[in-house]
């Protein structure tokens, strides 16, 4: 298993600020942990509020935790309440259950790693996240068609527009 570099992880988390700025969002906080769940690197923006550490780290746990979005892990929770209650008793970390948290595959589809973004609403938070995989040269599940995503056995989230944009 290929494992992310700090450079690689300090990238995703640059272009996450990058696309944060572009989208006018407010201050974020980003980590980026490796495949194994344990954190590579965090970066909180001024102005970012308390707990946003804990908040990332448990979007991107949990997108680890079921190989999904973290939006996703939240659908889950809604359709199966006590599987998701028995596994955060099993877990060894935090599962935040909102957007934001995001799966990155390398260039053979396979996951190293996952990134939590937060601090803006969680649709913006998860198009931050998309956009700073992309900066660091990797792939996010939104990247993949119907075909490739049932072959890789992917859940792909429905399509991601910044709610502030008419």
């Amino acid at each position: 298993m290929r494992s992310l570099t700090l450079a690689e992880a300090n990238k995703i988390i640059s272009g996450t600020f990058a696309s944060a700025k572009k989208r006018k969002a407010y201050a974020l906080a980003v980590i980026v942990l490796d495949a194994g769940g344990r954190v590579k690197a965090f970066q909180k923006q001024d102005g970012a509020s308390l707990m946003r550490f804990e908040i990332a780290y448990g979007k991107a746990f949990a997108a680890l935790s079921l190989n999904r979005s973290s939006r996703q892990v939240l659908q889950k929770h809604r359709e199966k309440p006590y599987f998701m209650a028995n596994l955060e008793s099993l877990s060894d970390g935090p599962l935040f259950l909102e957007g934001g948290g995001q799966l990155i595959r390398d260039k053979f589809d396979e996951i190293v790693g996952a990134v939590g973004a937060t601090g803006d609403v969680n649709e913006v938070d998860d198009l931050c996240a998309i956009d700073g995989i992309h900066a660091g040269g990797f792939r996010a599940d939104a990247d993949y068609d119907v075909r490739a995503s049932k072959r890789l056995n992917i859940k792909i989230d429905p399509p991601l527009k910044d709610p502030r944009k008419k």
